[in-house]
């Protein structure tokens, strides 16, 4: 039909230079990379869900003073256990809190949390992947086995042991999880590297005279970067629940911080009366959880070829 071209993007349009198959510097490209992203995620109805719930939580971080009407930490014993009310949108605790600031505030912890964990833990276990999968031998073997001991243990008892000998304390939970986090990012890492480090190019540049270190920073590494960022969105659910458990146990953070997972330790002695004391950090700790996940599912579909998300 003698229309169809029209809906061709035309190089002369912002959207046809994003798209342009021959893009005129680094910054074109990565551009056009990312609205191509954009589309992906754009087409999938889940996944813009999980977008929408993980801005949101941006955002009540970003703003908390002016979403929380009142103090998340100071005490009113004469408030104490209210139902939902004008004053109170989701009530209060056991100290007369106000749970929806201590929700709202909880927010900057949460993020601090997962942001941490995840700077700390995925380039540890992208470069012990990668170096393992390039070397191969010896120091494979003996990185994967490293790998293997921390992959025997389940991640929450694991951090568990790790905070027990550091002691309580919202620093010492983040890095008891950063320490457990690392593997799967190795493994994938690994699996990567082994089907691209006898790629062409790589001997290319090997007969180039690039170092073993050049080539898996310079080569290897960018080429494995879109699997570890879909796995570290899929396991920022899983940051948060370790998270939540290690302060439900009192190891995480400390009182008076208003931490999700130790509003609920402290609320469940209110269960069957005053539910909402552990039913609303709960249903923000599920709400975040599934937003994450719903987000990890989409990048995977556009990110992951093996996924067909490409197609």
């Amino acid at each position: 039909m003698t229309h169809s071209t029209d809906t061709l993007p035309k190089p002369d349009t912002w959207r046809g230079w994003l798209l342009s198959d021959t893009p005129h510097s680094r910054g074109q490209a990565r551009l056009g990379r990312l609205y191509l992203l954009w589309l992906g995620l754009a087409r999938n109805p889940l996944a813009m869900v999980g977008l929408v719930i993980v801005l949101l939580l941006l955002v009540a971080a970003a703003i908390a003073p002016l979403l929380a009407h009142q103090s998340p930490i100071e005490q009113n014993l004469a408030d104490r256990l209210q139902p939902f009310s004008a004053a109170h949108w989701l009530g209060t605790d056991e100290l007369g809190r106000d749970i929806w600031s201590r929700i709202i505030y909880g927010t900057r912890l949460t993020l601090l949390i997962v942001v941490l964990v995840a700077i700390t833990a995925a380039p540890v276990g992208l470069l012990i992947g990668t170096v393992s999968g390039y070397l191969g031998g010896w120091v494979d073997a003996v990185l994967m086995r490293i790998t293997d001991i921390f992959l025997a243990f389940p991640k929450l008892i694991l951090a568990l042991a790790f905070v027990a000998a550091l002691g309580p304390g919202i620093e010492n939970a983040i890095i008891a999880i950063a320490i457990t986090s690392w593997p799967p990012y190795a493994r994938i890492a690994r699996a990567e590297t082994l089907t691209i480090r006898h790629a062409d190019f790589i001997s290319a540049v090997r007969l180039q005279g690039a170092s073993s270190a050049r080539i898996v920073a310079r080569h290897i590494v960018p080429l494995c970067l879109s699997s570890v960022i879909v796995r570290v969105t899929l396991d920022m659910a899983g940051i948060i629940l370790t998270a939540a458990g290690l302060g439900f146990l009192g190891l995480g953070a400390q009182p008076p911080l208003p931490e999700w997972g130790a509003m609920i330790s402290k609320g469940r002695s209110f269960i069957l009366d005053q539910w909402w004391v552990a039913t609303m950090p709960g249903i923000a700790i599920f709400v975040v959880s599934l937003g994450f996940n719903l987000l990890g599912d989409g990048l995977r579909d556009i990110l992951d070829p093996k996924q067909g998300g490409q197609s």
